[in-house]
């Protein structure tokens, strides 16, 4: 059995996070032995119980300091939020991996999208040379990778448990909508309320689709200024959430998944709402194209009157809606489960020693 450290220096649970959750349990049926170190935040209490829960090692440490022990492992495969964790990859004995969770490319209007490639490459790009081998979770982050900063990657795609997020019946349908009070059409965006984002164009669709219901779930800086917002514009169709564990049941009990990202490597929201069985309403970048089809749900460019007119057509046409949700369930079921992810990175890892 080998043994592999997995570090993040995440401050909170992010889909990073939740990738390590659902992908590093199945590992040992792989040959592989996991034990994940994470931040002493208490924000990260839960997820540690739920590791632990799942036979999974869990050291909690409170700087980079304490890593030390980490050096013990014939592997250490890192995840970093903040270019300064890249530290590591000189500090602690090789073979270490870098698993690249991060949003490579922006969206954003008046030269931003360039400026934010630059910035990337100066503050974490030139570290991630470091590592022993690069990790990613699309063909479209390897190419990007190499294009760009002609950095070799290998793919581990990005999977999400079946078995949790799954269709509902259609009684358990009905008594989860009763329980959180969805009563019409709803669209669910799970996501950190961040630029990328693009909750801005969520909360203007949401004003030309009274029709609908927008429930918004997740937590982070623009939180109150999205909901300040949407009271400001007078919106009784859009609901805040915070972050919660329960999150598989809100899919559930949803009629579509809408994520108007402006970024994203692609962004696990789009995978869980295929795995849940509905549609999916997202942007046409690359990333996403890459794993969701006009087959499994919706591509539209990220104008709120373009994913309005994509509601409607939603609503307008449900055969058409339980279709596309069918065929996102058996695509994941094909190649992006957690048991997907978790073969090819022991696979890789494996290698990797070699």
């Amino acid at each position: 059995m080998l043994e592999v450290a997995f570090i993040t220096d995440a401050p909170r649970v992010a889909g990073s996070e939740i990738w390590l959750l659902e992908t590093l349990p199945l590992l040992p049926r792989f040959g592989i032995k996991p034990t994940v170190f994470l931040r002493n935040e208490p924000s990260l209490d839960e997820l540690g119980l739920r590791l632990a829960h799942a036979g999974v090692a869990c050291y909690r440490y409170k700087n980079l300091d304490d890593l030390a022990n980490a050096g013990r492992f014939p592997i250490r495969v890192l995840q970093a939020w903040f270019p300064g964790t890249y530290s590591l990859l000189k500090r602690l004995p090789r073979p270490n991996v870098v698993y690249i969770h991060d949003q490579l490319e922006y969206h954003y209007p008046f030269g931003l999208k360039a400026l934010y490639k630059q910035v990337y490459n100066l503050t974490k790009a030139s570290k991630i040379r470091w590592a022993s081998r690069i990790l990613v979770g699309t063909q479209w982050a390897a190419q990007f990778l190499k294009q760009n900063f002609n950095l070799q990657a290998d793919v581990v795609p990005v999977g999400v448990n079946h078995l949790r997020f799954r269709p509902a019946e259609p009684q358990e349908h009905e008594n989860l909508r009763k329980k959180f009070g969805f009563t019409r059409f709803t669209l669910l965006t799970p996501a950190r309320f961040t630029l990328e984002k693009n909750h801005w164009s969520i909360l203007r669709a949401a004003r030309f689709t009274p029709q609908a219901d927008f429930v918004l779930v997740g937590a982070g800086n623009l939180a109150r200024l999205y909901s300040s917002l949407a009271r400001y514009m007078g919106l009784t169709n859009v609901r805040f959430l915070k972050n919660r564990w329960d999150i598989a049941d809100l899919y559930r009990a949803s009629n579509a998944v809408l994520f108007p990202t402006l970024g994203d490597n692609p962004g696990l929201v789009i995978l869980e709402g295929m795995a849940s069985g509905i549609p999916v309403v997202t942007s046409p970048f690359p990333p996403q194209a890459e794993v969701i089809s006009p087959r499994e749900g919706l591509l539209i460019p990220p104008d709120p009157k373009r994913l309005s007119e994509a509601v409607r057509w939603l609503i307008a046409h449900p055969e058409e809606t339980d279709v596309m949700g069918a065929n996102g369930r058996a695509r994941i079921l094909r190649e992006r489960t957690a048991q997907h992810s978790a073969e090819a990175l022991a696979k890789l890892l494996h290698q990797t020693l070699e």
